[in-house]
């Protein structure tokens, strides 16, 4: 009993300072905030997907900036919410270049979720064609590791993943569901409508008929 009470009494102490989850299991600030970003991520992209849905998120389920830092704060945790797939969009796809054009492809992923030819949440939209074979982002399924490990450049593309979800983001692209990098010159190009270049990337969108 006495072990008991003390244990208790333990778990109090730490909700106070900390916090412990519903079972009475200490969890560390760090995982809380990450688990209250994940949950606000999956409210903002429903609605994001929502068709005709534009009206802006309320204060209480805007991400901030601590809450989107925490979410995977190594950058090798599995892609299964929101906030990682699409940071590691950017990621990978801009790292390196100008802040506009990771903003460019965020707005990308955004513009694809829910739009007629293309998955309603954003991990679908970021493997959408499997990690072997054809696929829509390169870095999904070239063979190697999806592991973000420059610190600086993750952080940029997840501040830059959080102010798309909170719809915080202007859209570069002008509707663009498709881009590649300028040098490159796709066969697919021809089929769609160049709407801006930004840095070293091209911007698409289609014509009346669906996308594919």
């Amino acid at each position: 009993m006495k072990n008991k009470l003390a244990t208790l009494l333990i778990c109090f102490v730490a909700l106070v300072i900390q916090g412990c989850n519903k079972e009475g299991v200490h969890v560390p600030p760090s995982e809380k905030t990450s688990e209250s970003a994940e949950r606000k991520a999956e409210v903002l992209e429903k609605n994001a997907a929502a068709v005709g849905s534009d009206a802006p998120p309320s204060s209480s389920e805007i991400i901030t900036k601590t809450e989107a830092q925490a979410v995977d704060p190594v950058g090798n945790e599995p892609l299964d919410d929101a906030i990682t797939c699409l940071a590691r969009t950017i990621y990978w796809e801009a790292r390196g270049g100008e802040a506009a054009s990771m903003q460019a492809v965020a707005n990308v992923v955004m513009n694809r979720l829910g739009h007629e030819g293309f998955p309603n949440t954003i991990c679908k939209v970021v493997r959408q064609g499997g990690e072997q074979g054809a696929c829509q982002f390169s870095w999904w399924c070239d063979g190697r590791s999806d592991n973000a490990n420059e610190d600086d450049s993750y952080a940029i593309a997840k501040e830059i993943a959080r102010k798309a979800l909170n719809r915080q983001l202007t859209d570069r692209t002008v509707g663009a569901l498709y881009f590649h990098q300028r040098k490159a010159s796709p066969s697919w190009s021809r089929e769609y409508i160049r709407t801006v270049e930004v840095d070293e990337f091209v911007f698409y969108k289609p014509h009346e008929r669906a996308a594919k």
